[in-house]
């Protein structure tokens, strides 16, 4: 039996779930890759599950690594608007056997990740448009 690679498995998804377009799911698994080897790094190269809110944080590091000030206009051209649509993304992988997950993790673990302002644009905003208080000089 000859095994579908990935290309043929995200056209099976596209053909249920148009929503999103092909390549923010080689990003989600480009940004997985990402995440696993930090983390790896972090706990001595041991691979382990990776929960919604680390794929996130991972997600978010790999955008702004990628894409600089533009990963919110690239995210958005893929349909991409908020950590939800990362969450459908994720989910539709797992119905098609492109990703694994435990009994714990579920969709929801992507709701209210974080705001695509803060963690995409602000990142690259000069210091007078983050509203910073300067802090008084003691003398």
């Amino acid at each position: 039996m000859q095994e579908i690679n990935f290309d043929e498995k995200v056209e099976m998804i596209l053909a249920k779930d148009s929503r999103y377009a092909r390549d923010a799911y080689a990003f989600v698994r480009e940004s997985l890759d990402f995440t696993q080897k930090t983390i790896g790094k972090e706990n001595r190269g041991q691979v382990r599950h990776i929960t919604g809110q680390e794929l996130l944080d991972g997600i978010r590091q790999f955008a702004l690594n990628q894409f600089g000030p533009m990963a919110v206009t690239v995210l958005e051209e893929w349909g991409v608007r908020n950590s939800r649509d990362f969450g459908e993304i994720v989910f539709n992988m797992v119905e098609i056997e492109l990703l694994a997950k435990t009994e714990k993790d579920n969709r929801d673990d992507f709701n209210n990740g974080y705001d695509f302002t803060d963690a995409f644009r602000k990142p690259f905003w000069p210091p007078s448009r983050l509203n910073v208080v300067a802090k008084p000089v003691a003398n």
